[in-house]
């Protein structure tokens, strides 16, 4: 019998997204490949640090099936290195004692044609483009913002993880209607519409997918993973993304309807393991207190454009 994936979470992350890649990164940027490949060969026995997304990443690998004890997560190195440079990191993810054993390497080239044949559920990667072109072709993805990496999240019991709701979980329809016509059209809007369903956004599966895994847990008292949005709707338009969730049957542990105020305090409180949102200045600021990820979907990341002068 082959083996497959088949029932696990499967999250593609990006070397620069697990480790902290910043110096070696530097060289490559200011003086090319060849000076870059000289210095991980002679640089590839030490150490890596830890990147942004690394607690997370070592908690899903923690995972185990409470009844069959098999793995619930599979974690893929998705690389543009090539193999000969790339053995750093997977020297460092032995050192730090991951359980990732598969990868891709596509020296320089950006690696989202590989995630369909891993079966990837999750995209997680520093370069924007690559996240782009992960999104555009079906993928939840999103670009990890530099942060500060917080060892306080590897004595947490429970994974966290939250997620804004328009142009992520939800798709930018509502968002569009905000955008041409303001507030109160889009109030006006979402109380019309509070009992048809929203179309899905990007994380939309990844979520169910989340759902579907804290379902291995319902007879457990504690409960291994914990979920958030966190959207800056407020009443009344609340009730269509509560009951948007409900016809799709995903549930959220925890709501936070914030009306437009900045999420960082909230997001402190509730301490994920990672954030989700579309637009750059939630991130920016979610950036400084929680490991954060930029979602480039909706109205608000498309390119306006050029004006003529």
């Amino acid at each position: 019998m082959s083996i497959t994936l088949e029932g696990k979470l499967v999250i593609a992350i990006s070397s620069r997204a697990l480790f902290d890649l910043a110096a070696s990164n530097k060289i490559f940027e200011e003086k090319g490949e060849e000076e870059y490949t000289k210095y991980q060969i002679e640089h590839e026995n030490e150490l890596l640090q830890c990147g942004v997304a690394f607690p997370l990443i070592k908690k899903l690998l923690e995972l185990r099936n409470p009844i069959t004890q098999d793995t619930m997560v599979e974690i893929i190195l998705i690389s543009k290195n090539d193999p000969n440079t790339g053995l750093r990191v997977f020297n460092s993810i032995e050192k730090h004692g991951l359980k990732i054993t598969r990868a891709a390497f596509s020296r320089g080239r950006s690696p989202y044609k590989y995630l369909q044949a891993f079966k990837t559920d999750l995209f997680l990667s520093a370069n924007p483009e690559d996240v782009m072109l992960a999104l555009e072709n079906g993928y939840a993805s999103a670009t990890i913002y530099e942060g500060i990496y917080s060892e306080g999240n590897d004595d947490l019991e429970e994974i966290r993880i939250a997620f804004d709701g328009d142009a992520v979980i939800f798709s930018d329809e509502a968002e569009k209607i905000y955008q041409d016509m303001g507030l109160i059209e889009f109030q006006r809007n979402e109380s019309e519409k509070c009992e048809v369903p929203l179309a899905p956004g990007p994380f939309k599966m990844f979520l169910a997918a989340l759902h579907n895994l804290q379902k291995t847990y319902k007879n457990e008292s504690q409960k291994p993973i914990r979920t958030a949005l966190v959207t800056a709707r407020s009443a009344p338009a609340h009730k269509r993304a509560i009951k948007t969730l409900r016809a799709w049957g995903i549930g959220v542990d925890e709501a936070f309807f914030l009306g437009g105020l900045d999420k960082a305090a909230i997001l402190e409180s509730f301490n994920p393991h990672i954030f989700f949102d579309d637009q750059h200045t939630y991130c920016l600021n979610a950036s400084k207190v929680v490991p954060t990820g930029h979602v480039p979907s909706g109205v608000k990341n498309k390119k306006q454009p050029d004006v003529e002068t």
